[in-house]
């Protein structure tokens, strides 16, 4: 997926935070790589409770350096990763601001964005590069180490390019609209299995990053009168939809364990997550994006 030429993207949107100290677990919202944690463990025989409640986390370091990725160009978004975070980040402010104008009367609409090298502190507790990028609830924040994208490819098989790093961080906008539409609030998202609420907040989560792919090539920039992306090609897609299944419950199960078991399942399987990213992109309504009011996901 290509940014227009043209484009241009201020800065400050995305706060950069490098050298923080080694913490460990995290209290998420919903997030990819936390998956890949809550499935190893519990398949090893650990309390995935334990890991998730931030128990046991050293902190980030107090050297931590902290700053703001800067004004970028759509070339430099092109070929950088923390530039393409941001002009992703603005391009997913637009698309929900115009697809949901109510939201627009809440001054948290936007979530705040955290890309962090190593570790860091967050309103969730102490995350880690191998956490994964995730959303907190209580900070309304998404937190991402950039080199997870290293890891979805080369050990879950992802098949990696731009549009697969930009549907990570789509899904993950997907949860704070979900906590702004009262989503978190009135789904159980204790529970387990292929047909849980905890599933069905994942995979509206991947609709909604449909939904923002399917129409980010016709959001125009307010600030430059372009749009953000050339239109999406069928290669680019593939590579979203290669993201999608390389974080699938059933991939990850088989690849730590070599066997598959539904009914611990919290993110849905890879033909679930990729037919739902496939339903926002096609229908492009939020309402296609109802899970819960799904007779069968």
């Amino acid at each position: 997926m290509t940014f227009q030429d043209g484009g241009r993207f201020e800065g400050g949107r995305v706060q950069s935070r490098r050298g923080g100290g080694r913490g460990r677990g995290i209290a998420v919202g919903g997030g990819l790589g936390t998956l890949v944690l809550v499935v190893v463990v519990t398949l090893l025989g650990g309390n995935p409770a334990q890991l998730l409640s931030g128990d046991g986390g050293t902190g980030a370091g107090s050297q931590e350096q902290v700053s703001e990725i800067g004004d970028c160009t759509a070339e430099q978004a092109n070929a950088e990763r923390e530039c393409r975070l941001s002009a992703t980040v603005q391009s997913l402010d637009t698309y929900w601001q115009r697809t949901l104008p109510e939201l627009a009367q809440d001054p948290d609409v936007e979530p705040a964005v955290v890309s962090f090298q190593d570790a860091t502190e967050t309103g969730c507790g102490s995350a880690s590069a191998s956490t994964g990028p995730f959303y907190c609830p209580p900070d309304r924040t998404i937190y991402l180490d950039l080199s997870f994208y290293d890891l979805l490819a080369s050990q879950y098989g992802a098949q990696g390019g731009p549009l697969a790093e930009m549907y990570v961080v789509a899904h993950e906008y997907g949860h704070h609209i979900q906590q702004l539409t009262g989503i978190f609030d009135s789904a159980d998202r204790s529970g387990t299995g292929d047909d849980s609420d905890s599933v069905r907040v994942e995979l509206q989560a991947d609709c909604y990053a449909g939904l923002w792919a399917g129409d980010a090539a016709t959001t125009v920039d307010p600030d430059t009168g372009v749009t953000f992306l050339e239109p999406i090609t069928e290669a680019q897609l593939a590579d979203a939809v290669s993201a999608a299944a390389a974080v699938g419950d059933d991939h990850i199960q088989q690849q730590s364990a070599g066997g598959v078991n539904p009914d611990t399942w919290t993110h849905g399987s890879s033909e679930q997550r990729q037919r739902w990213f496939m339903t926002g992109y096609r229908d492009g309504t939020v309402a296609s994006c109802d899970t819960f009011a799904a007779a069968s996901l």
